[in-house]
This record gives C-alpha cells, structure tokens and sequence, in this order.
C-alpha cells in the first residue's frame, strides 16, 4: 500500500542507483537524465537534477552538489511555505539560489489553503488533477526562468526543487520530459521514486503536517498528500493533453516561449552543448 513505510534496506540499496543522487542533508535527489525517449536516445544526464528542499543541506552536501557541477538551485517555494517550516534559504558557496515560487503570497489564504489540504487529503486522482491544474496555472513565470536555463546555459548544471520534490517538481520535470520525447509510462514512474526518494524523511513530514489540525487528526489524511502513483501521473499528461493541447502549447501560452525556444530546450535535454542533433 502506498501509505505504508518502505522495508529500509530496501529503500538503501535503491537510493544508492540512479537516477538517485547522494547528496548529504537534501533527499529526493534524482538526475532526470537516462530516461529513453523517441528519439533513440536518452535525455541527458548531468545537466538537470531535482530534489526536495535544499534547507538541510550539510557541508558534504555542499561539496557534492559543486562536484555534480550544478551552478544554479530553483527554489519553487513559496515565502509563507519558508516562514511557517522555518526553512531558510542555505549558503551554498559558489551555487547560486533564485528564488522562483509557483504560488504567491496571495495564494496562501487561510481560505484557499483549507481548499488546497482537503484536496491533498483524499489522495484521489480527481483531487490531484485539481491541484496540478492549480500549478500549471499559475506556474508559468516561475517555469519559464528554469526553462531559460536550460535554453540559455546548457553548460551549467541546475537543480529546481520544492518541499517534498514530487508536486511542483514533478509538473516541472514531467513538462521537461514530455518535451523530450519520454513516453507517459516512464515519466509515471520516475514521478513514483518520490515513494522511495521521500522515505528518510518521513519522520519530518509527519512532524510537520501534526501541526496543521486537518492532518493532526487524520494520519491516514496526512500520508495521502504524499502519496505518488503512477497513475497520478498518467492521468496528468493526459490533463496536459486535452486541457492545455500538449506541451509545446502550454509552453507557448503559459510560459510564453516561441517554437525557436522550444526546439531549443529540447535539443539542450537531448544533446551535451555543440552536440548537433
């Protein structure tokens, strides 16, 4: 069952294969690189990686995430998130960290949180389309400033996260995907390594979500908002699909990039730089 703890030996050796990466203080870390794609040829690695929150990072983790060669951290959260889990911002010397949230302040209404955990908290596929409809929405600019990177910088290492790495990182990540050609079943199951990639920090999660009296009084409540399965994410590029007419037209009405950038995100997912496809 997807809310049950995962055998720790086995959540050990799997966090020790790619796409997992160590990098001590942060979990979740996985390289989006090595997925298969139409193309004949997987999407790149070494370029693009995704993490839950970079708050704890250690100095070991520091020294990793430089030798990863990541120049740049995307930190799609919000200020209210920062400020209610005391999650500062961390010092990571010589990486630069740009602030890009999905959601503003605005969003973070006692009402439209209510709103948000009630959805979170049914764990149905129906509630989560609601939610990631709610990301797409609103995550355009934020989006746009990751997808500039990999257009602009294609050799320059980055990472993009959120808290858990697997809501809003994994709209952003199954948008870069798509657009590189992984086919739906894939992209379902690297959006399920949150299972194995969130594990270590159970604890925390729960401690946190104990504070807020929705969740406090409903365990099984609380573990639904993290729950990722596969057919959460089938079910979302089929949304992207039919509601937002497939990648390239959401990039281009959302995030407001032109067919020239996006051949050219693309190419850089594929294909080290100087690389012709």
């Amino acid at each position: 069952m997807d809310l049950e703890p995962l055998d720790p030996a086995y959540v050990a050796e799997r966090l020790s294969q790619p796409p997992f990466i160590v990098c001590s203080g942060v979990y979740n870390v996985r390289d989006i690189g090595g997925c298969p794609t139409q193309y004949g040829i997987p999407v790149r690695r070494g370029f693009v990686y995704r993490s839950g929150e970079v708050s704890g990072i250690t100095d070991e983790g520091r020294k990793q995430l430089k030798y990863l060669g990541v120049t740049t951290v995307y930190d799609l959260r919000s200020d209210t998130e920062m400020e209610r889990y005391n999650t500062p911002i961390p010092d990571i010397p010589g990486v630069d960290i740009v602030r890009t949230p999905v959601f503003q302040t605005e969003d973070y209404s006692p009402e439209m949180m209510a709103k948000r955990y009630e959805l979170y908290a049914s764990g149905k596929t129906e509630a989560f389309m609601e939610l990631y409809s709610q990301i797409l929405d609103n995550g355009g600019p934020a989006f746009g400033v990751i997808l500039g990177h990999i257009r602009d910088r294609p050799h320059d290492g980055l990472l993009f996260h959120c808290t858990a790495g697997k809501d809003r990182t994994g709209v952003i990540a199954a948008i870069m995907l798509t657009l590189a050609g992984v086919e739906d079943n894939v992209i379902a199951e690297d959006y399920s390594l949150t299972r194995v990639g969130r594990e270590p920090a159970r604890a925390m999660v729960m401690a946190r979500l104990a504070k807020i009296s929705l969740f406090a009084r409903n365990n099984e409540a609380a573990l639904n908002m993290f729950t990722c399965r596969p057919e959460t994410m089938i079910a979302f590029l089929a949304l992207l699909r039919e509601k937002y007419g497939g990648v390239a037209a959401y990039l281009r009405k959302y995030v407001r990039l032109t067919d020239v950038d996006i051949e050219t995100i693309k190419h850089n997912l594929l294909y080290p730089p100087d690389q012709p496809s």
